[in-house]
């Protein structure tokens, strides 16, 4: 069985670009503190048992913060992964470069949990921003679960080969 490749040169360049568009809509929103009272909802009644800060307004700059944080390291984490690759089509690393350090960050998936209490109090502007950033970062993690599987099946075919020629080469002796 075998896999095409399911990632070249233009689908990296055209996921680069997006994530910079992206990225800069992330910038736009999270950057200035001054920006957050326009963008906010109405706050929302915490979950019981929950330790609640001492205003709502308070809840919601912490809120706010936490998913801005969050949403800011998930477009660094996928531009530096579109980056590795990018290098890697370019010939500027190696084959063993990119294995070793172009794998997309897994610990994010637990960024995930926990943040839906935090964006019920945001406007659902910038929670539409947060699930294109996450739909977004789910396509690489997929793309590079893919690249991954193709690499090995590769390496596997290689190795294989080199087995079946050393075979042969002994027996034609």
């Amino acid at each position: 069985m075998t896999h095409t490749l399911a990632i070249c040169p233009r689908i990296v360049e055209g996921l680069y670009r997006e994530a910079l568009a992206l990225s800069e809509d992330v910038r736009g929103t999270f950057s200035a503190s001054g920006q957050m009272s326009g963008q906010l909802a109405p706050p929302a009644r915490p979950a019981s048992g929950t330790k609640v800060p001492t205003t709502d307004e308070d809840r919601i700059r912490i809120a706010y913060s936490r998913v801005g944080l969050a949403t800011t390291t998930r477009m660094m984490h996928a531009i530096a992964w579109l980056l590795q690759h990018r290098a890697y089509f370019m010939g500027e690393i190696g084959e063993e470069q990119l294995r070793r350090h172009g794998r997309l960050a897994q610990d994010l998936r637990h960024a995930r949990e926990g943040r839906e209490e935090d964006e019920a109090l945001l406007d659902a502007g910038i929670t539409r921003l947060v699930a294109r950033t996450r739909t977004f970062y789910a396509r690489l993690e997929r793309l590079d679960e893919t690249w991954s599987l193709s690499r090995e099946e590769a390496a596997a075919a290689s190795a294989i080969e080199r087995l079946r020629q050393r075979i042969e080469g002994r027996l034609a002796s």
